[in-house]
């Protein structure tokens, strides 16, 4: 459930004045940091329960990218589903935009899979069922992802699978292709490749087949030291086995 927006601004408070704190919840340490935004662990004072806080400086976004976070939080308030990370509260200030969002405790399969190696062929299949699941259940609203990739899935306390990052999801129509180049080059489909339009859920299903390979494999299945390279692989079908 989302909650609503608060009226008044959230109280960010300065170190050395007690725990820092972003409207009801307590900063306890980070997450991960971008160019314009920082992703802190926090903790509800009256709950307890532990969020992810994506804290983003609007005055550093030009129109268009402040454009792709306000679609990107629209897009997360439309989706209610057990293998997608949650949007729980949106708080907002003239210059700053806190996301509060579900906390997948176990991190990114990416990093499951780099200290682990491979899954079995059982987990995998178990896992990619929920990357499935949450997928059909997007494209169903007529929403698309275009980012899907092992650095975006992350694992709850009960190791299962929580899409996360919208940042380059959009809204389609059946028949109105898209023809944004986003995403991540080793998980692109060939028509990103060359230039051109392409229907938003087979960009997804192209994705979810390279994280497929990577659940199984442990490794990408197109790869090249340069994006040149990398591309006439992904063109040409040459994957290694």
């Amino acid at each position: 459930m989302v909650m609503a927006e608060p009226r008044r601004p959230p109280a960010l408070l300065p170190r050395g004045l007690g725990p820092v704190r972003v409207g009801f919840y307590d900063i306890e340490g980070t997450l991960g940091k971008g160019n314009f935004a920082v992703v802190k662990l926090a903790r509800h004072r009256i709950t307890r329960s532990e969020v992810a806080i994506k804290i983003i400086d609007k005055s550093q976004l030009d129109a268009v990218n402040l454009e792709k976070i306000y679609r990107e939080v629209q897009i997360m308030k439309m989706l209610d589903h057990p293998h997608i990370i949650k949007l729980y509260q949106v708080m907002e200030t003239k210059s700053m935009l806190y996301l509060v969002t579900e906390f997948a405790k176990n991190g990114e399969i990416f990093d499951y899979l780099a200290s682990h190696g491979r899954l079995s062929e059982a987990e995998a299949r178990r896992k990619f069922w929920q990357i499935l699941s949450a997928v059909e259940y997007c494209h169903g609203r007529k929403i698309v992802h275009r980012d899907l990739k092992a650095e975006n899935l992350l694992l709850d306390n009960n190791m299962n699978i929580k899409i996360a990052d919208f940042g380059f999801g959009n809204f389609y129509k059946s028949g109105e292709p898209l023809t944004t180049w986003c995403g991540s080059p080793p998980y692109a489909a060939p028509e990103v490749f060359e230039g051109q339009q392409y229907e938003g859920p087979q960009l997804d299903i192209w994705s979810m087949g390279v994280v497929l390979y990577v659940l199984v494999c442990g490794a990408l299945p197109f790869d090249g030291p340069t994006l040149p390279i990398l591309r006439q692989r992904v063109l040409e079908g040459r994957f290694r086995i």
